[in-house]
């Protein structure tokens, strides 16, 4: 089966693609030469652009924030996070980066974002993301809507009870 590369692939794709049990959000690309470092693998910080990609695509689907940097959507901002890098990849390997809420608070929530390819789990991204005011003066709460969806859809824990 091919990939469907830049749009969320659904549970089945996930599936063939060795990703048990699936994530709530997971998109295919490619590794292009530009992503290569001078030993011919991808360079880390690349990484971390292919787990923010699908972050802020997660966090538009979810309905939090639209990043059109106008209106009251909040800023989302890395509280912190941790990368475990498992194993290199290479030019042209197509790879699913996946994410979901594990749990969540009243106004930040955590993130698990794994990275696969060829069937095995490639690195890892963990973080805790705060919400604030558009001015960034305060925190914000998360809507109530997004919450149902951290649980309902994610799995999420809530942590603010």
């Amino acid at each position: 089966m091919d990939l469907i590369y830049h749009s969320p692939l659904s549970p089945e794709m996930q599936a063939q693609f060795g990703i048990t049990p699936p994530a709530p959000l997971a998109m295919a690309d490619k590794v292009r030469f530009s992503e290569l470092d001078v030993l011919n693998h991808v360079n880390n910080a690349v990484y971390m652009q292919w787990f923010e990609r699908l972050r802020i695509r997660y966090t538009q689907d979810w309905q939090l924030s639209r990043y059109m940097g106008e209106g009251d959507d909040p800023r989302i901002v890395i509280r912190s996070g941790q990368i475990h890098y498992r194993q290199e990849m290479r030019m042209d390997e197509d790879y699913i980066v996946t994410c979901a809420c594990t749990a969540f608070r009243r106004t930040s929530f955590s993130l698990a974002q794994q990275l696969w390819a060829g069937g095995t789990l490639r690195a890892t991204f963990d973080c805790v993301l705060v919400l604030l005011t558009s001015d960034g003066s305060a925190r914000y709460p998360i809507p109530a809507h997004v919450r149902r969806r951290f649980e309902d859809v994610d799995g999420a824990r809530n942590d603010a009870i």
